[in-house]
């Protein structure tokens, strides 16, 4: 058998959680081994989702910015809006999956600012599904607590 990095991580909060912690007489000692297993805990939950998340994310990106583009009253955001759609992730690494959304949600900015300039009935409905689809990516990127027991 061999393990994954998230059933290592995993195993080390536990041990530092249920073994480690209690044993340590300051308090200090006690919370700062309880927090590392918590971070722990969260670096399992990113090794084991976190390149789905940023592919899913930056494709919804791309829908929205392909799906606006032509709302953003400007030629030259509406190109470089229309390019970024047309990209894809070469690579699932998390760095260059994190540097992709970070580019992606920088032209999705500039085209909210367009859009909250314009009074119109579709500029509204756009920028409401922007909103709509942040928020959802911020719920899918949302760490758990796991249950204690």
């Amino acid at each position: 058998m061999r393990p994954e990095a998230d059933q290592i991580l995993n195993f080390c909060a536990g041990q530092w959680l249920g073994e480690l912690a209690p044993q340590l007489a300051a308090d200090y000692a006690r919370s700062t081994a309880s927090l590392n297993a918590m971070l722990t805990i969260f670096a399992a939950q990113e090794y084991e989702h976190g390149a789905e998340i940023r592919a899913r994310e930056n494709k919804e990106l791309r829908t929205l910015l392909a799906r606006h583009a032509p709302s953003a009253g400007d030629a030259t955001l509406t190109q470089a809006l229309s390019d970024a759609a047309a990209e894809r992730d070469q690579t699932l690494t998390i760095s260059a999956l994190n540097a992709a959304n970070n580019t992606l949600k920088s032209l999705l900015i500039r085209l909210q600012c367009a859009l909250e300039t314009q009074a119109s009935p579709e500029a509204q409905a756009a920028a409401k599904q922007i909103w709509e689809s942040l928020a959802a990516m911020a719920e899918r990127r949302m760490l758990r607590i796991p249950p204690t027991g």
